[in-house]
């Protein structure tokens, strides 16, 4: 059978009674609907028409009509349809509501229609319906959608998967919008070129504590964030609480002006470097009789002076940590373990007011990149041969650069640069050399740090004077755009933190509260 090919032969039908629905409770027919209504009902053949309808249908008292059957409202003015508005028509099969200029529904407009078999809305004005308009329906069979207006956007995504999953037979849905989509069919597709999501970051918790880094760690099952906060002169060790889904203090590393806490797990034993800038810097590693960190080894002050960065890595089964020196007479300087502690083992980059280092894979050797306040960054390659860092060369036109981060977009390999004055930038690596593809206007920023979440892509850029800006990947044009603008006093680091599923960012900040932000997925097609 075709669609609608179906005939049906109203009977000879009694003289309709008519209700105004502006007279004021003396009527003796229901109203649905403003203005004028007439119905034509013959309950003994279970039919019902309604004519000369205009405005919206609402829910009539239809106690008196239980068997009706088949509803017409064909060639009026609807406008919507309201939730519930066929409630107490449990039988009823057959319902038509065309050439109306019905733009939208309730998302509740059919409920309990659980034996209807036919339901058109065809020749309307209708754009967009409501997600699972027809979740009620049972046991439709035959649904016409065909004369309307559908924007196949973000409202059309769930109506899509439905397409592909019910076992009624449906018109053509025909798109009339976005431009690009227009006389394609509904029906055909399996996805929409909008991916109908958007994001966003909102506060989930703030720390009642200046802090100048942010680091986590997992340890049997369990996320911790270590905060350096040198204002309470402490490394602060929190631990997420799987019960009030938040961050709760665990422990608490005592020092004079702590500026980086970092975490190593070696042989599932969790170590925390503790850089200060007064009272040499140390190495705590975790009791786990005591549940707390306790001081495992000294760093030798001779070595560290003016701590402003710590890098932790492995290269094969070798685990190196690098403290970045910004003193005048700084020696930046790289450690390993040897199973009993870490030592001393190679001073990299004398006298040059080292900021901040990163490690890095290179065209698959070993590198790291160290920022400075007195020349452009530098690049260090691992040398195997020599088992030592060896000056490769450096990244020109970049001076005055605070922090350096790399990430990578789908195996492209870029570079996040932070300056205090003038652009902080972004770099592609290329075959050679990394060449400059995005500048960002920033002042005062000691941070432009890069994350991902769910395959989107994003940079906080930070500021001491004014909004931080979050910018995200446009994979279009290859650059970042602005995406939403935060306010945290004098960011010095973002931190990406999950656990249960959620994920969040630790922003620090020197003077003011460390402010977490979750990330969250807005489906775009509710």
């Amino acid at each position: 059978m075709n669609m609608w090919s179906l005939t049906l032969q109203p009977p000879l039908l009694p003289q309709p009674f008519t209700q105004s629905a502006c007279t004021s409770g003396t009527a003796q027919t229901p109203s649905l609907f403003g203005f004028s209504t007439n119905l034509l009902i013959n309950v003994k053949h279970k039919l019902t028409f309604v004519s000369s309808l205009s405005c919206r249908l609402k829910q009539l008292p239809w106690t008196n009509l239980p068997s009706v059957q088949l509803e017409l409202f064909n060639s009026n003015s609807l406008t919507t349809v309201r939730d519930d508005a066929f409630s107490g028509l449990p039988h009823l099969e057959y319902l038509f509501i065309e050439s109306n200029k019905l733009e939208t529904t309730s998302k509740y407009a059919f409920r309990g229609l659980r034996d209807l078999t036919h339901l058109s809305l065809a020749n309307n004005n209708i754009k967009a319906l409501p997600r699972d308009l027809f979740i009620d329906l049972d046991s439709l069979i035959e649904l016409d959608l065909r004369g309307n207006a559908f924007e196949c956007d973000c409202r059309a995504k769930w109506l899509m998967t439905w397409l592909k999953n019910t076992n009624a037979t449906v018109s053509d849905v025909v798109c009339a919008g976005p431009e690009d989509m227009k006389g394609k069919r509904l029906n055909d597709m399996t996805s929409l070129q909008n991916e109908c999501v958007s994001t966003d970051f909102i506060l989930h918790q703030s720390v009642a504590s200046e802090s100048l880094s942010v680091d986590t760690f997992s340890y049997k099952n369990d996320v911790y964030v270590a905060i350096s906060a040198p204002s309470t002169e402490s490394c602060m060790i929190f631990q997420w609480d799987h019960i009030e889904m938040n961050f709760r203090t665990y422990d608490s590393i005592t020092g004079q002006s702590i500026v980086g806490c970092k975490s190593v797990i070696i042989e599932n034993e969790v170590f925390v470097i503790v850089a200060q800038l007064f009272g040499g810097s140390h190495i705590y590693k975790f009791d786990n009789d005591q549940s707390r960190f306790n001081k495992f080894q000294d760093i030798e002050v001779s070595k560290i002076s003016k701590p402003n960065d710590i890098e932790a890595f492995q290269i094969g089964s070798d685990w190196f940590f690098v403290i970045a020196d910004s003193s005048k007479a700084g020696l930046s300087t790289l450690y390993k373990w040897n199973d009993n502690g870490f030592y001393s083992y190679q001073s990299l980059h004398e006298w040059y007011r080292d900021t901040d280092v990163e490690f890095l894979d290179l065209d698959g050797k070993a590198h790291l990149i160290l920022a400075s306040r007195s020349q452009v960054p530098v690049i260090y390659q691992w040398s195997r041969s020599n088992q030592k860092f060896i000056l490769q060369g450096e990244i020109p036109n970049m001076e005055d650069v605070v922090v350096v981060k790399h990430f990578r977009i789908k195996e492209e390999l870029y570079l996040a640069m932070a300056r205090y004055i003038g652009d902080s930038k972004v770099l592609r690596w290329g075959t050679k050399q990394f060449a400059e593809i995005q500048a960002l206007p920033s002042r005062g920023s000691m941070i432009l740090q890069p994350f991902s979440f769910k395959e989107r892509y994003y940079l906080a850029l930070g500021s001491d004077y004014t909004f931080s800006q979050i910018y995200l990947w446009d994979e279009d044009h290859k650059i970042f755009d602005r995406f939403k603008e935060v306010y945290i006093q004098a960011p010095c680091s973002f931190t990406v933190v999950s656990t249960d599923r959620r994920d969040f960012i630790f922003s620090s900040s020197f003077k003011g509260n460390t402010q977490i932000f979750e990330h969250i997925i807005i489906d775009l097609s509710l």
